[in-house]
């Protein structure tokens, strides 16, 4: 038999082997502990800066400024799909100094068929409100003031009643539905059986 010596001082390593990735390893260390805190400084700046912005003073500052802006803006309807904003700018050029034309689109960029014309005088709305009704690319426009929208306020449109469903209704009385399964009352039919002939 043969006698085999294993050497276990070099499998453990040397001890300078272990302080220098020591030394290493707290180098790294250090690092990352300055780069989280660089990264918690930078978070904190913009977290102040977001504040200052949804402060109530500067919403209210916004809020101000957009409201002068509708007022000196008009809403132009029934705006011809094929119509450039030079074409809306040179047809409300007579009013005043057009500032900016805006004619809204859809997602896939296709006209919606309104626009809106912003003036640098609150005078020249009057003086384009004159225009209602009057033609563009063979179309009558329809010039209104531009309401300012609230934000967080949505139109509110009751729904019409179902006539048919009141309760004193005398059709509707002892029924849900109409009893016979016709006349204006609508009709809750069986689902159709699938029919591979059709």
């Amino acid at each position: 038999m043969e006698h085999v010596e294993v050497d276990m001082a070099g499998a453990e390593g040397t001890p300078d082997n272990n302080e220098t990735e020591l030394e290493d390893m707290q180098k790294r260390l250090k690092e990352m502990e300055d780069e989280s805190a660089a990264l918690r400084e930078m978070q904190a700046k913009v977290e102040s800066q977001m504040a200052s912005t949804q402060d109530p003073g500067s919403a209210a500052a916004t809020q101000a400024n957009r409201e002068e802006a509708d007022s000196r803006s008009v809403f132009v309807g029934n705006v011809d799909y094929s119509c450039t904003p030079e074409e809306v700018h040179q047809h409300f050029q007579p009013c005043g100094t057009v500032n900016r034309v805006t004619i809204r689109t859809d997602k896939f960029g296709q006209p919606k068929g309104y626009a809106y014309v912003e003036f640098l005088e609150t005078e020249a709305v009057q003086e384009a409100l004159l225009l209602n009704d009057s033609e563009l690319h063979g179309r009558h426009l329809k010039v209104t003031a531009k309401r300012t929208n609230v934000p967080g306020m949505k139109q509110y449109r009751p729904r019409r009643p179902n006539p048919y469903m009141r309760a004193s209704s005398p059709i509707a009385a002892p029924y849900l539905y109409s009893p016979y399964g016709y006349g204006k009352v609508p009709r809750f039919r069986m689902p159709m059986r699938y029919s591979p002939y059709f």
